[in-house]
């Protein structure tokens, strides 16, 4: 029988009953998440109807301008989240400090890391914008985590998730036996199984990179970008196209369906210390979903899920997608290392 059709909360339960000795723990906080992320959907769509479209009065933790929804979304993740019982603590991308879970609500044995509103940039344009998430066990006996405890390696990682508002809102999860998409019926408010078992394809001709930081990139990016620009022309077997909609949830889900490389490379402007992207809420839990659908994740010089997280907010480089040409670029700066 096809799992095709079925609705989220009863792929979440039959997972769990596939587990006997599963406390169900996971399947309350996953439907917490979902039922978060219809709230976002929601007023993703309505914005520019409400007046909540435009550029708040502050800036985050990495001293970016916010948005007026990064606030608001990062609200209701955190309402949505914090009196469930299934959590022992929180961090989002916008909050300084991880958030407690007050003394005076049930704490569970997980922490989650989001990301609220991804590519929120593109809000005044009307372009896909979404949610990432992932979810760590609390080391066992902690009762009130610091941020040591959220400092776990990728591998560590027992669900990742994202959630793109574009013309259909989807969600994408993994526990760590592949990838699986859900779209939302708005009609009856459910999501919905139907993109079962997905894979990267492994060869892509589409590259997505910010071509305009191109002067502050190593010579490994600047080879491999030039390469798939010139194409056949340039020795390669095929010509690319390129794409970029400053959007990691919309590249990511494109590099899912067709396949594709995206790219946030090394650079050295001072404003990104190296990376732009952000471990914890966005690189980790991607790369997690990118590998268990067949593709690759790096920096170039180490698999992200490997890296010992130094911080909360740390920024990494991130190269990810289809397995072939991730291998291309890796072997580039692992020549280049050696050339140093």
């Amino acid at each position: 029988m096809s799992n095709i059709g079925k609705s989220i909360t009863q792929f979440i339960i039959e997972q769990q009953r596939a587990h006997p000795h599963s406390s169900g723990e996971m399947s309350g906080l996953l439907n917490d998440i979902v039922s978060a992320c219809k709230k976002i959907s929601h007023l993703v769509n309505r914005s520019g109807i409400i007046g909540i479209s435009g550029a708040a009065e502050s800036e985050n933790v990495q001293g970016e301008v916010q948005k007026q929804l990064d606030i608001i979304t990062n609200d209701v993740m955190v309402d949505h989240l914090d009196w469930t019982g299934h959590l022992a603590a929180m961090a989002s991308e916008e909050i300084e400090e991880i958030i407690q879970i007050s003394d005076s609500m049930p704490k569970g044995q997980y922490l989650i890391a989001f990301d609220p509103l991804d590519g929120s940039s593109n809000i005044d344009i009307n372009l896909s914008v979404g949610t990432i998430f992932s979810i760590l066990r609390c080391p066992e006996g902690v009762t009130t985590p610091t941020v040591e405890d959220f400092m776990q390696k990728g591998t560590e990682q027992v669900c990742a998730g994202f959630c793109v508002y574009g013309p259909a809102t989807m969600m994408i999860l993994t526990t760590g036996q592949g990838v699986n998409g859900f779209t939302l019926d708005g009609d009856v408010g459910e999501f919905i199984l139907t993109h079962p078992d997905m894979t990267i394809p492994e060869d892509t001709a589409e590259f997505a990179i910010n071509m305009s930081n191109q002067r502050f990139w190593e010579p490994s990016v600047q080879r491999y970008v030039e390469e798939c620009i010139q194409g056949i022309a340039g020795g390669r077997e095929k010509n690319f196209n390129m794409r970029w909609t400053a959007s990691m949830v919309a590249e990511v889900y494109r590099i899912l369906i067709r396949g594709g490389i995206f790219m946030y490379p090394f650079d050295h402007k001072p404003s990104t210390n190296g990376g732009k992207l952000r471990l914890m809420y966005e690189a980790s839990p991607m790369s997690f979903i990118v590998e268990q659908a067949g593709g690759l994740s790096s920096t170039g010089y180490q698999r992200i899920m490997d890296i010992e997280a130094q911080d909360i907010h740390q920024r990494v480089p991130v190269i990810l997608g289809s397995k072939n040409e991730v291998e291309r670029v890796v072997s580039y700066h692992q020549q280049n290392k050696e050339e140093k």
